[in-house]
């Protein structure tokens, strides 16, 4: 179904936009470095409240965008675009209520969340927490937008909107921060500006009827009850699965944060280095949704088959790129980063360790999921990986840490147990083909 061609035109520019949205979410807690510890600690504390967030539409994204893949590849672009409507709706719906409670409540949930902190942390997080919790709709509706271009076969325009996007929210921290003197206030308004802006061009750009699939307008929308249940029915699985791994890293960031200056410093120079290093992997994998799901959707599942075994082993040579790019120049890169000894000599030791194990079984505990996911098997995928996270990283983590005392490593010995799990159950599942005995549309 798909030529190697248009694979790469696919491909390429979602592996370079899901590295540029990487560094999006790391340019806020960089520019403000500047103004003091209270600033970083909010920025850091927040966004991780907001990774979480944008997670939930990312997964109410991806379900929307695998009922409009199968609707194109069963030739039934109309129900297609109906689908697409309903995803604008639903997803708009949901932020807006989402966004309510997090600006009317944003004391009690910090509080709730993380606990007692200094007056001057809690300040400057009550500021940052309010300006962009008020741009969850907008990068809500650029997810919902980007998914469907990139189930369009038209992933050149999300690359060039996120490039786009990082550049305005550079210019934007430059002079909120530095020129207007606004602190966290204004790294937050940077953030939200620029998302408002990704948002309006996207749905701007569906209107045009050249392509797969667009929407007439948007004040024709209207509920569709049978539509939207087919998208929950993907999204909140999906939804629960990234909200559990984000959940489970704030559990383990706590526990890191007892192992003293010199662990913390080293582990999360590691986890930004090790999350980098599978973005174009993360690419490939939001590619194979649409591949698949048109493959599911034009009952071709061989090719269905075929194209999740093809592009796990493009994500697997990608990420060994990746980490080889990142590994063998670690000594550099900590000392770009200006660390001091001992953290950067574990930093490198542990770069060194876990990199190694990644290349090996991060691809197959990870890209398969995406090939189940576009076939309806959302909730094999959500339990699966729920149970190994919490049993693994999470557990196994503290039990590593509290009972022999072993650092940081303890923490990727429990990742690479996750790896190592769900890859061996993946494998199984997909060999098994229950995965294309669901019914999604």
């Amino acid at each position: 179904m798909y030529t190697k061609e248009q694979l790469r035109r696919l491909l390429i520019p979602l592996m370079f936009e899901q590295v540029l949205t990487a560094l999006m979410g790391s340019v806020d807690t960089i520019m403000v470095t500047n103004i003091g510890s209270a600033a970083i600690s909010a920025v850091s504390l927040v966004d991780s409240l907001n990774i979480l967030i944008i997670n939930i539409f990312a997964a109410m994204a991806t379900g929307g965008a695998i009922i409009c893949a199968q609707y194109l590849g069963s030739n039934q672009k109309e129900k297609a675009n109906q689908a697409l409507k309903q995803l604008i709706f639903s997803i708009t719906l949901i932020s807006i209520l989402i966004t309510l409670p997090c600006i009317l409540f944003r004391r009690p949930l910090l509080s709730l969340i993380f606990g007692s902190v200094e007056k001057n942390v809690m300040d400057n997080s009550l500021s940052y927490l309010f300006i962009t919790a008020l741009s969850y709709p907008f990068i809500a509706l650029y997810n919902a937008g980007a998914a469907s271009f990139r189930t369009s076969q038209n992933s050149r325009l999300p690359m060039a909107i996120a490039f786009g996007s990082n550049i305005l929210n550079i210019l934007g921290n430059i002079f909120f921060i530095f020129t207007l003197n606004l602190g966290v206030a204004g790294a937050a308004l940077s953030t939200l500006l620029s998302r408002i802006i990704s948002a309006a061009i996207i749905l701007i750009l569906l209107k045009q009827p050249k392509q797969d699939l667009y929407i007439d307008s948007y004040l024709s929308i209207r509920p569709e009850i049978e539509t939207i249940t087919k998208i929950l029915k993907i999204g909140i699985p999906t939804g629960i699965e990234n909200g559990m791994f984000q959940f489970g890293k704030l559990v383990i960031q706590s526990t890191v944060s007892t192992m003293g200056t010199t662990a913390i410093a080293a582990q999360a120079m590691v986890a930004m280095l090790e999350s980098f290093a599978c973005q174009a992997s993360i690419g490939i994998g939001l590619g194979m949704m649409s591949v698949v799901g048109k493959c599911v959707g034009a009952k071709e599942y061989e090719q269905a088959k075929h194209y999740t075994i093809l592009l796990t082993k493009y994500a697997w040579i990608a990420c060994i790129i990746c980490c080889a790019m990142i590994m063998f120049p670690i000594q550099q890169i900590t000392s770009l980063a200006g660390m001091e000894p001992k953290s950067a000599k574990l930093a490198i030791w542990l770069t060194r360790i876990v990199f190694t194990y990644k290349m090996i079984f991060w691809t197959p505990s990870f890209l398969p999921g995406y090939g189940l996911r576009a076939a309806g098997d959302v909730k094999f995928s959500m339990i699966t990986s729920t149970l190994s996270m919490w049993i693994c990283r999470v557990v196994v983590t503290i039990f590593l840490v509290h009972t022999f005392h072993m650092g940081p490593l303890a923490v990727w010995i429990g990742m690479g147990d996750d790896w190592t799990i769900r890859s061996f159950i993946f494998l199984a599942r997909f060999k098994s083909n229950k995965w294309l005995e669901h019914k999604v549309i």
